[in-house]
């Protein structure tokens, strides 16, 4: 039995000696590039709202019925064109009065002046007392200020009278026409006669948030708002079609306070618009590109973004990749601009990267690393 058992044990260790090991798998061979330093500019786009240079609603000054409506909705108008007609005959029946009380006022100075020519010879000769003359002067300088006050109240009917054409104080396109012939209307209405805009330069309205304003002042050089503005570079207009405006703007306007509700700054750039592309109330985008010195640049395709974090897998010496998070602070193009995690001279997986570990050992392809230092300067 001994033997029997010996024996047993000798064949199981032979069986054991004689299995066959599963050979290592070699490293994977892996893309990778070389992280190179370039002068690159960011662009950052900001939501905009465009009006135009002026932007005005037209109001009646006096009150009556609408006679006429002398344009029609979207016209090009010039300034002092007549756009609407209200009512004059009331305004006419007022000036006619105004003008009637005037003729009165003149006429009792005509004969306060007779009175007081009548009476200054008597009182030199003593006839009468100088009482009756001072009385007659004070009645001639009473009509006089009467015929003032006829003259200021024919003014003002002559004015309320121009009212009732009511013009197109600047050049522009007229917006909607709510009321039409017929309608009553008043300077205490709500609602406007229309809106007029003169577009031929518009101006686009954005904020930056605190980091991006004192990033904002930053990179562009200048002492004050005002001397910044001056070296500010041209910054385009991307329409809401995502297309880019044709004419490049200019900042010209840093709000002098944030605005407390929103905590953000509001900034204006204005942009020609002489074909009239541009409308009041559209909307779109401003782009801002900022210029960075040795710049450290990625390709996106060689990150990995895992709950809002960026993660590139660095070569080391010995062939080994780390996952390591990097700081994204603007793109270009298809790359991140990087702020650390990596520098100039190190080493990426450029791509391939699914199933790598952290700590695992690569082969790495030298042929990617020429076009990845390529993919950097460009």
């Amino acid at each position: 039995m001994k033997n029997i058992i010996l024996a047993l044990v000798a064949i199981a260790l032979y069986g054991c000696s004689s299995t066959p090991q599963t050979p290592q798998a070699p490293p994977p061979s892996l893309p990778v590039g070389t992280i190179a330093s370039a002068s690159e500019t960011t662009f950052q786009e900001y939501p905009a709202s465009i009006q135009g240079a002026v932007d005005i609603d037209i109001r009646p000054q006096v009150s009556g019925y609408l006679q006429s409506v002398l344009v029609n909705e979207g016209a090009y108008v010039s300034a002092g064109q007549t756009l609407f007609q209200i009512n004059a005959q009331p305004f006419k029946e007022a000036l006619n009065n105004a003008k009637a009380s005037l003729h009165a006022a003149e006429a009792a100075i005509l004969n306060a002046q007779l009175e007081v020519d009548k009476l200054t010879p008597l009182v030199e000769n003593k006839v009468v007392s100088d009482f009756q003359l001072k009385t007659a002067k004070t009645t001639l300088q009473i009509a006089r200020s009467n015929a003032e006050q006829a003259r200021a109240n024919v003014a003002s009917a002559q004015i309320n009278l121009s009212y009732t054409n009511v013009k197109a104080t600047v050049s522009g396109y007229i917006g909607r026409i709510p009321k039409k012939q017929g309608s009553l209307v008043s300077p205490a209405d709500q609602i406007a006669l229309t809106q007029l805009s003169d577009i031929h330069e518009v101006h686009v309205y954005f904020a930056l948030a605190e980091n991006d304003f004192n990033s904002f002042n930053l990179h562009y050089p200048g002492k004050t708002p005002a001397d910044r503005i001056k070296h500010l570079p041209p910054v385009e207009l991307v329409l809401a079609d995502q297309s880019a405006y044709p004419v490049k703007g200019k900042i010209d306007m840093i709000d002098g306070q944030f605005d407390k509700n929103t905590g953000a700054i509001t900034l204006r750039a204005s942009f020609p618009n002489a074909s009239g592309i541009l409308r009041s109330g559209n909307t779109g985008k401003i782009r801002l590109g900022l210029q960075h010195d040795d710049a450290i640049l990625v390709p996106q395709s060689a990150t990995v973004e895992i709950q809002d974090k960026v993660f590139v897998f660095a070569v080391g010496k010995d062939n080994k990749v780390a996952k390591t998070q990097i700081s994204v602070i603007g793109k270009s193009g298809d790359k991140y601009l990087i702020k650390d995690g990596v520098k100039s001279g190190d080493q990426i997986v450029l791509s391939g990267f699914d199933r790598l570990q952290d700590g695992q050992e690569i082969h790495p392809d030298k042929a990617a690393d020429k076009t990845a230092q390529l993919i950097n300067k460009n």
